[in-house]
């Protein structure tokens, strides 16, 4: 396998990543995306990340929603804003929600060209193969750079009924690889492989020409991403068979309340040395 060409800001992590750079990481060293939706998270996983998505599944870990779908356009670019003044090495890809450039591409590239303006980001994502193929043609015309993402795509769960693993079908499959060279052929930099049989993943990085970024995919893939939140234990409930959990940060934040509160009731807390204007511990005469 050949050598990666160095992703810009590697032993310089003040530099930031491009898209270019990412395009031009195919068949080297894996690619290390996580998501991120606020400043804080997007500061600690910076220096260890080549890319920040700032996904749409947002709307079920910050907001506690049934689905991606009700995730508007403004929450995107809220949390695009706050991930970008975190982040000064990874490139920032913002998601396009539901509803915000299926209609036509040029709905597409006025919602991109506004995440774009108003977060500061350097390139968005959207789902869909094929049939996405002219909007994202013309956004990347334009200027905009897109991130594509194929196979188990959330935004359409209801209309593929559920989140179960895609091309376990030849039929399936065969569409999900037309997909992957269709976005490719458009101009994306790079594609999300989401959800689909580990095999099928590895085919389709070995036929086009950019990166994949499996999730749920194969470890053949160009790179990886997964939720931080699930990565890092913070979601609870249902944890996706794909998921390494990393850190239990979930269970130390539960710890942590435990021993605050019982300090609470306790009065142990706050003591003198939080306290402002709290008279000094008189020494003994010696």
């Amino acid at each position: 396998m050949s050598a990666r060409r160095p992703i810009p800001g590697e032993g310089e992590r003040s530099k930031p990543v491009t898209v270019s750079a990412i395009r031009n990481a195919k068949g080297g060293e894996p690619l290390v995306c996580l998501t991120a939706y606020t400043t804080p998270v997007a500061q600690a996983l910076d220096a260890s990340c080549d890319l920040l998505l700032v996904g749409d599944s947002l709307g079920m870990v910050v907001y506690g929603l049934d689905s991606t779908i009700p995730v508007t356009l403004d929450m995107m670019i809220a949390h695009g804003a706050a991930v970008v003044r975190g982040a000064k090495h990874a490139l920032v890809v913002v998601d396009l929600p539901f509803g915000a450039y299926q209609e036509s591409p040029a709905q597409a590239f006025r919602n991109a060209a506004r995440i774009l303006a108003e977060t500061g980001c350097g390139a968005v994502k959207l789902e869909g193969g094929a049939v996405m193929a002219e909007t994202i043609n013309f956004l990347t015309q334009r200027g905009v750079p897109v991130l594509a993402h194929v196979g188990l795509q959330p935004q359409s769960v209801n209309a593929l009924g559920g989140y179960a693993a895609r091309g376990k079908q030849a039929a399936e499959a065969e569409a999900i690889v037309a997909d992957a060279r269709a976005v490719t052929d458009a101009g994306a930099f790079a594609v999300v492989i989401e959800g689909v049989v580990a095999p099928l993943a590895a085919r389709i990085t070995s036929t086009i020409r950019v990166p994949t970024i499996g999730i749920g995919a194969s470890a053949e893939c160009d790179g990886q991403i997964l939720v931080t939140d699930d990565m890092m234990g913070v979601t609870f409930g249902h944890v996706p068979k794909f998921v390494r959990r990393y850190a239990d940060v979930g269970g130390s934040m539960k710890a942590a309340a435990e021993a605050y509160a019982a300090d609470v009731r306790a009065r142990r807390f706050p003591g003198e040395e939080h306290l402002y204007g709290a008279p000094k511990p008189k020494v003994a005469a010696g």
